[in-house]
């Protein structure tokens, strides 16, 4: 940019001075004035959030003097160019010109002053829930009893258990608490998060008031809440919800009434599409969806919202409504758009950015989309500091920033090179017509995939096409199922006839999910955390670089040509899955045990179910097992038995083996099915395995309300044994029952199933008697356990064992081969 133009910025009559706003907002680049402000208040919530509420407020006096200080140099510098207009050009050549110095000293200004704005936000939110009655309640633990409001849409923890027994997730407002009986009601204002595990928490809507019984904890550190509360039984309502919320409720109901009659794969895609409803979506269908990097087609973004807005503009259009009608139609819709789909940090990044379109609209002004995304960045982390530490609103932003910024270049890039790649007058067409859709897909994906890689530890190769095929049937079936939306209260016929072409759409969506899903590596393993983060974003820097250097680029493709013949290669070569002649697999079903021990050809005993129905289902269904002779219960904790509704999905199962000092609670989940208490010695045969009932060795009934430890060492102890192999299960047992095991005599065993994912609570005499080769540990990432401990790892090593986690090399089968038991690993994904 000229040091003229900047002058003229300089002396000009706005803020910024009218030759250089035209100049830095028109042109070939982007208007990154707003930026710097954006990513400042984003970057001090997001720390600040996590350093206290003190540090907070020190850095907004800070930042707010360093604001003060730069604009009164800045107006200080104007006021002497306009008195000496000949000053200007006798300062130094080198560096920054005036102008520019002026530019740079108001963003700098102007990003101190959002820091400041956004560490006071943060401070007062940190004051207001971490002091009062209800944090003060909380730190001591103590029952009261609240009057409060539900704020959000309630979410469902599964244990995979019954509906009965899931856990609910319900954020609500307390306006009132009563610390005991005959005390006084004080009135309160903040936010909490109610665990209940009553289904009648379930249907609540935002605005319903309720009053229950809570046990207060502190929440975890940095979140915007005053105490999470322990909920028992179900809600006493107050009231009924606000007229608005009744009504949008009514739309969602009523539009899942409409779909009932669709096929299952479409009848719950199509609520997530028009209104973020995914209450009827199959697990198995979720996971497709996310392998292939679709997920984002149900999180009601900025593209839901831009289709819907896109129709009323060409509807008012049609209709000849005026200039001012047709915004205000507009704002209307955006209205109703949040109320239904409920306000999501995406669907208020949507809402914002649609505001400030339609603000472009009635002004007359060329909009802008980098301004419009950081006004909506900052707007919103200024309202809600809370919005920084969101996955969701993070790959939102980004998604929006990668489609403006790198996807109009790439598109202008595509459209030169994919005609000339083709020959034919209709392929170069179709192939000219690709470009767009193309570069949104991949720049969309690459601009989030720092965050997906630390979220998932993993880079997916299929998202780009699987959103290039997805994206013709998208906005038929959006726009379709919000019109259905529309017409269902008033005529639920005529909103059914309406689903009929929206389900062929999102068919077509769902079947594009499942076919890339299950694509040889859809996905690839890939470093988690933040140094995963940082290395994909080097590895995308290096790539950029490489890109816009012919002779780079034909060195990369040739790497990139061998890399994929090594690739197909050793996918030829190394074994498949199942691995021929499997015995026994440690499924990865996260932070909890699920077994499956062969038992013929399509058969496998299975020995704990993990604590979700769908990663047992998905792993058995991946062994190609149909038929569970014997199901095997260690013990009644979630962990271990919340996945049965995913072993019987599909598949006949035989016995149910619990623990003989269970109360039975487990027995809710097998209904019409033979449950029998473990007899210690008793001797159960499948096929070719055989297993025998080694503990547990007390006879003390325990239940789930007992501490865990008791809970854990009633676990069932089994040895399994096939020609060839032997393998001991320990269940959760910890050293008070390891102690006793191993005063009544262990066998040998080739192979060892860690007891208690690995924890501290381990004998070390008891892991050495098992003199086994081989160690697996059935573990969760990143759980809030510390499981597996340090102390247990390095005791294997110790032991000479070859370990195995399930967190790290997902799904273990252990194989016979010629030379001792082998081991084939795989990283779990939708088959």
């Amino acid at each position: 940019m000229s040091a003229d133009v900047l002058s003229g910025e300089a002396s000009g009559d706005g803020p910024l001075g009218g030759a250089a706003e035209h100049d830095l907002s028109a042109g070939g680049g982007h208007d990154l004035r707003l930026a710097a402000p954006a990513v400042g208040a984003w970057s001090a919530a997001l720390v600040l959030l996590g350093l206290g509420a003190e540090a907070a407020y020190v850095t907004a006096a800070v930042s707010a003097i360093g604001a003060v200080f730069l604009t009164a140099h800045a107006l200080r510098e104007r006021m002497i160019d306009h008195a000496d207009p000949t000053a200007a050009p006798e300062r130094p050549a080198e560096g920054l010109g005036a102008g520019e110095r002026l530019v740079a000293r108001r963003v700098l200004a102007g990003m101190l002053a959002c820091v400041a704005a956004s560490a006071m936000g943060v401070g007062l939110r940190l004051t207001a829930v971490g002091s009062g009655p209800v944090r003060a309640l909380a730190v001591r633990g103590a029952t009261v009893r609240l009057g409060a409001v539900v704020t959000g849409d309630p979410a469902v923890l599964k244990t995979g258990q019954t509906r009965r027994h899931d856990t609910v997730l319900v954020p609500a407002r307390v306006q009132e608490v009563q610390p005991g009986p005959g005390t006084e009601r004080r009135r309160v204002r903040v936010p909490v998060l109610l665990l209940a595990d009553d289904a009648a928490w379930r249907p609540l809507v935002p605005s319903q008031r309720v009053r229950l019984t809570a046990r207060l904890v502190t929440p975890r550190h940095g979140e915007l809440l005053a105490a999470v509360g322990l909920v028992r039984g179900p809600p006493a309502l107050v009231g009924r919800p606000s007229l608005p919320q009744r009504w949008a409720s009514t739309i969602r109901s009523r539009l899942r009434a409409a779909a009932s009659r669709l096929p299952a794969d479409q009848r719950g895609v199509l609520p997530g599409l028009v209104d973020g409803d995914t209450s009827l979506l199959d697990p198995e269908l979720a996971d497709a969806f996310e392998a292939a990097g679709l997920t984002h087609l149900m999180a009601v973004s900025g593209e839901n919202l831009s289709l819907l807005i896109g129709a009323v503009l060409m509807a008012g259009r049609f209709t000849g409504l005026g200039r001012r009608a047709v915004p205000l139609l507009a704002g209307l819709t955006v209205f109703g758009f949040v109320l239904v789909a409920r306000p999501s940090p995406s669907v208020l990044r949507a809402a914002v950015m649609g505001s400030v379109a339609l603000l472009a609209v009635v002004t007359g002004r060329e909009r802008r989309g980098v301004p419009a995304l950081c006004a909506a960045v900052l707007v919103l982390v200024l309202l809600d500091p809370g919005l920084a530490r969101s996955y969701g609103f993070a790959l939102s932003a980004l998604a929006t920033a990668g489609i403006l910024v790198l996807g109009p270049p790439w598109r202008r890039c595509l459209t030169r090179w994919l005609p000339r790649s083709v020959r034919g007058r209709l392929l170069r067409r179709m192939a000219g017509a690709l470009a767009e859709p193309l570069a949104v897909s991949t720049a969309a994906h690459v601009a989030c995939a720092p965050v997906l890689v630390l979220l998932d530890g993993e880079v997916s190769l299929v998202a780009v096409p699987a959103n290039l095929l997805a994206a013709p049937a998208v906005g038929p079936a959006t726009l379709l199922g919000v019109l259905a939306a529309a017409v269902a209260p008033v005529s639920l016929p005529l909103a059914r006839v309406i689903v009929l072409p929206a389900g062929l759409a999102v068919g077509w969506i769902s079947g594009v999910a499942r076919l890339c899903a299950r694509a040889p590596y859809a996905a690839i393993g890939w470093p988690a955390g933040v140094a995963g983060a940082a290395l994909l974003t080097t590895a995308l820097l290096v790539g950029a670089f490489v890109l816009r250097r012919p002779g780079a680029r034909r060195v990369a493709a040739a790497a990139v040509a061998g890399t994929t013949v090594v690739a197909i290669g050793v996918h030829s070569c190394a074994p498949g899955w199942p691995p021929h002649g499997w015995l026994f697999v440690t499924c990865d079903v996260g932070q909890g045990d699920g077994l499956a021990l062969a038992a013929g050809p399509g058969r496998a005993v299975v020995v704990d179910t993990g604590p979700d129905p769908h990663s047992i289902d998905r792993c058995l269904r991946a062994l190609r097992v149909r038929a569970v002779p014997l199901l095997v219960l260690t013990h009644p904790h979630a962990d271990h038995v919340g996945g049965v509704p995913g072993v019987l999905r599909g598949r006949a199962v035989g016995t149910v083996l619990i623990s003989p000092d269970s109360e039975g609670e487990e027995r809710h989940l097998l209904i019409g099915r033979r449950v029998v208490p473990a007899g210690i010695g008793d001797v159960w045969s499948a096929g070719p395995l055989t297993l025998r009932v080694l503990g547990p060795l007390t006879t003390l009934p325990v239940s789930t309300r007992d501490p865990g430890t008791e809970v854990n060492n009633a676990s069932v102890v089994l040895f399994a044994q096939w020609p060839g192999l032997t393998v001991l299960l320990g269940g959760d047992v910890e050293v008070e029952a390891q102690r006793t095991l191993l005063a009544a005599g262990l066998p040998h065993a080739d192979v060892l199933k860690v007891p208690h994912h690995g924890s501290s609570h381990q004998d070390p005499d008891f892991l050495a008697a098992v003199h086994a080769r081989i160690a697996v540990t059935s573990v969760g990432a990143h759980n809030d356990y510390g499981h597996p401990a340090p102390s247990t790892m390095a005791l294997l090593t110790l032991l000479r064992l070859r370990g195995y986690r399930t967190d790290r090399d997902g799904d273990v089968a252990v194989v016979r081969s010629g030379n001792g038991p082998a081991v084939v690993t795989r990283r779990a994904g939708p088959p």
